[in-house]
């Protein structure tokens, strides 16, 4: 406590003023970064293959089918890694902030 009650303020570090600008840039970067990869795998798919199966009297229909190449479930996947981390430093900031106001 400090003069007439108040409750002194923490100044915050530079470590922590340097982390809300690094974590959601990161998570940014990676999200984009994500989004470009599957995209340009995705138009660059190609994909071609033959089957013979003499004993089954069905015939087998490919349509709706979706074949997902590794790079577009790569980058999906860097992408997915993106919004984590922007989710998680939303809920992070949120809980630090709604701290400080219930201190007081």
């Amino acid at each position: 406590m400090g003069d007439n009650e108040i409750p002194e303020q923490r100044k915050p570090s530079k470590r922590t003023g340097l982390s809300a600008v690094v974590v959601p840039f990161l998570g940014l970067a990676a999200l984009l970064v994500g989004c470009i990869v599957a995209w340009n795998q995705q138009a660059n798919a190609s994909f071609g293959w033959f089957a013979y199966s003499p004993l089954s009297n069905d015939t087998f229909s490919g349509s709706g089918m979706t074949f997902v190449t590794q790079g577009t479930q790569i980058g999906l996947g860097i992408a997915v890694l993106g919004l984590l981390v922007l989710a998680f430093w939303a809920g992070y900031r949120s809980g630090r902030r709604r701290g400080r106001t219930t201190n007081r």
